[in-house]
This record gives structure tokens, C-alpha cells and sequence, in this order.
């Protein structure tokens, strides 16, 4: 076993075989992550001791990151005692993830290619989640990843799910789920969520298509509502295809926030395409002072990052989920 030591004394025993967002999970112990597979770079974390190895390359990260010291946790297996520079976050409320049989409550069409679909519980089990965290969802031998898209007090779970040609999930969804259909589900998973930054004046969330689903959960959450109500302006950027493919907007009680739909192939008249990545820069947003939330096509984060760094953002203060394909 060796000893990986995170920041404020906190530590935890990971065995060689096994990665560092694994053993931290096992563990109780609880550091930024997503993907798992080392596609999304939300477990990047720099490495202030030790020696580690990674199951395949590191794509996501620069060569001067790697120069830098560092490494994607998720797919990383300590040779030694690791020293991290990245904390727990489990003062945050997380809960290990666990497998329970869920029930297909509802299926509902939102455009051609969405859909929303609601899963109960049994009786007497539920699931506690923070706003912005996934499951998977196990169909026999498949698992696939889908982010909570509802609040985390209704006692069900809403996941909104698009469509992918030729996706074996994809052919169900669409063409065989059936009400009261008997799945399972693991979770809660991933560390997407809203955190306490009081120091911030601006909320900046960035979605496209289906990325929309954990910040729905997160504006809704009324346990999230005294947070969201310290900051002075929030923005929610969605980039979608056409305008009738945008199928929700924030209507919340007690909040103000500046929904600014991004529809790439409408009203172009022969100019570039809009990408969310491009609008947000178009408004007067202060970056040096805002915190920025990122979910979707990873091309968009990753684009949306390295733009928003060059104006003034923190690095620190963007935070994002990928969604990457499943093959």
C-alpha cells in the first residue's frame, strides 16, 4: 500500500494496483474527478512528490503541464507515497456511490433527438446527491453515464438523454423503453457541483446540448438558492442547433438569471457559426471576478478554458464536466 497525502493533512492508502481517484473513493475520500477514463482532464492535479505511472497516454493534458508535474488521478497508479496538491472535498456532503434496481417512471419526448426519462426508486431506498453529479445506468452488459437533471429533494431522478446512431443505449432509449422497464443504477458519481465561492461576483454556467441536464439540476436545487442569490449577476449560455430544439429555460423563484440561448445554425445569414465558447466573450463579463461552470462537448471546454484565461479567469475558478462518447 502506499500513502497519498493531499492538502490540509489529509490522506489515504492506495494499492499499486489500483488508480488514485479509485483508491481515494474507497477510501471515503473524495477528489475532483468525472470521466474516469482519463478523457475530460477534470482530475488533473499536480504532483508535489512521488512517482506514478498512467494505463495510456495522457492526451488531455499540454507537454509543459506534463513538464509541470501534472497527471490525470483517474487513470494514474502510484510506484511510491504520492504528496498531491488538491484537497478533499468531501466537507461538500458527497456520498459513496452504490447500486440499486431502479424503475422506468416516465418517458418524454422533448425534441426530435431528446428525451427526458424519470426512474423511481424501490420502496424504502433513494438516492442522496449533490445537484450536478451522474449515474450509470446498467442495462444488462452496457453501462452508460448520465448526469441527475432535477433537483435532489423529488424522490426520483429525470435524466435527459439524446439520441447517438448506431448507439446500443441509444436503440433502447429510443426505440424499446418501456414504462416500469426494470434497470440499475450507480451513483452518485463525479465532483460537477455548485461550490462556495462568496469572493465572486459573477456565475457563468456554459452548456450544449444534453450538458444542460447537471446545471438545470444545480439552478433548481432550492438548497442551492442562498448561494446562487450572494452572487450579483448569473449567466447561463446554452448552445444548441435550433432554437425549437431548446426545451427548457430557467423560471426559479427568488432568481434572477440571464439565459442567453446559442443556436448555431440559425440566423447566420452566411456568417460564422455561434458557439457558445465565442458568445460569452461578446458580453461585458468581468472574467477576473467570475466562476465558471462548463458541461458538454469537451471541445467546448477545453476552447472555452484557454479563451476565458486570456481575459482574465482564474484557473482555478472554471470547473467542468466533459461529456465524452462512451466508445
Amino acid at each position: 500500500m502506499f500513502q497519498i497525502q493531499l492538502l490540509n493533512n489529509k490522506s489515504f492508502q492506495c494499492d499499486p494496483n489500483d488508480t488514485i481517484v479509485h483508491a481515494a473513493l474507497k477510501g471515503g475520500v473524495f477528489v475532483e474527478h468525472s470521466c474516469l477514463s482519463g478523457r475530460c482532464s477534470s482530475c488533473k492535479v499536480l504532483v508535489e512528490s512521488g512517482e506514478s505511472i498512467a494505463l495510456h497516454d495522457e492526451l488531455t493534458l499540454t507537454k509543459s503541464e506534463k513538464r509541470e508535474g501534472y497527471i490525470l488521478a483517474c487513470i494514474r497508479k502510484p510506484l511510491s507515497d504520492l504528496k498531491l496538491a488538491t484537497e478533499d472535498l468531501g466537507e461538500y456532503g458527497f456520498q459513496k456511490p452504490k447500486t440499486i434496481p431502479i424503475k422506468v417512471n416516465s418517458i418524454q419526448q422533448l425534441n426530435e433527438d431528446i428525451i427526458k426519462v424519470s426512474l423511481r426508486f424501490p420502496p424504502n431506498q433513494s438516492l442522496s446527491f449533490l445537484p450536478g453529479q451522474y449515474v450509470d445506468i446498467i442495462k444488462g452488459y452496457t453501462t452508460r453515464s448520465y448526469s441527475i437533471a432535477n433537483a435532489s429533494d423529488q424522490g426520483f431522478i429525470d435524466l435527459i438523454i439524446k439520441k447517438y446512431e448506431g448507439g446500443v443505449m441509444s436503440d433502447y432509449w429510443f426505440n424499446h423503453v418501456k414504462t416500469n422497464d426494470l434497470l440499475r443504477l450507480e451513483g452518485p458519481k463525479g465532483t460537477f457541483f455548485l461550490r462556495k465561492k462568496a469572493e465572486k461576483d459573477i456565475l457563468v454556467f456554459l452548456a450544449t446540448g444534453t450538458g444542460i441536464a447537471p446545471i438545470k439540476s444545480i439552478c433548481e436545487d432550492k438548497n442551492n438558492l442562498e448561494e446562487l442569490n450572494k452572487y450579483k449577476e448569473i449567466f447561463i449560455f446554452w448552445g444548441m442547433k435550433h432554437q425549437n430544439e431548446v426545451f427548457w429555460q430557467p423560471q426559479i423563484e427568488n432568481l434572477k438569471i440571464n439565459f442567453i440561448p446559442v443556436l448555431s445554425r440559425e440566423n447566420n445569414l452566411g456568417s460564422p457559426k455561434k458557439y457558445v465558447q465565442h458568445t460569452v466573450l461578446d458580453q461585458n463579463i468581468d472574467f477576473s471576478t467570475s466562476i465558471i461552470y462548463a458541461c458538454g462537448a469537451n471541445e467546448m471546454i477545453l476552447e472555452a478554458k484557454k479563451k476565458l484565461m486570456a481575459v482574465g479567469l482564474s484557473e482555478s475558478d472554471f470547473y467542468s464536466d466533459a461529456f465524452v462518447s462512451s466508445n
